[in-house]
């Protein structure tokens, strides 16, 4: 009811999936390849931008706010808590190097904690620019005439 014309909704459904792909793709892929949990993580943040800009805000949001407040944290936590793993060993952010496959075998290239900074990054980095959107679009000035959509 609320949102764009219908066409814009059917393009944002079309599109969705595969940036959102795109977006998972940079998270995971990051410690081997240009992109990282920053640019993952802005990326699939896009997507719910895009929903909540094509759908309007009740719709887009999909109970988002309840999943920022905890899963923002939870990156954090993550964060902190890959970052002193290496304390045992008296270094901040070790890189533990992970078991890999006898040689010959395909395997993907492990980058020790690399990995696991990247999707703590990805997942704070995308739920901190959801939540500064949603708080955007919750306090949006109402249309001439008083009437909010």
């Amino acid at each position: 009811m609320f949102g764009m014309s219908q066409t814009v909704k059917d393009a944002v459904r079309l599109v969705a999936g595969f940036v959102l792909t795109f977006g998972a793709y940079l998270v995971c892929c990051g410690h081997v390849t240009v992109g990282g949990g920053f640019s993952g993580g802005m990326v699939i943040a896009a997507v719910f931008m895009l929903l909540v800009l094509a759908f309007g805000r009740k719709e887009g949001a999909m109970g988002l706010e309840e999943a920022v407040h905890l899963f923002q944290p939870l990156g954090a936590l993550l964060l902190l808590l890959v970052a002193c793993l290496g304390l045992g060993a008296l270094m901040f952010f070790k890189n533990y190097g992970f078991p890999s496959a006898a040689p010959g075998q395909w395997t993907i290239p492990a980058g020790g904690t690399a990995l696991l900074s990247s999707l703590a990054i990805g997942l704070k980095v995308w739920m901190g620019m959801v939540a500064v959107f949603l708080a955007l679009a919750m306090f949006r000035r109402p249309r001439e005439g008083g009437v909010e959509p």
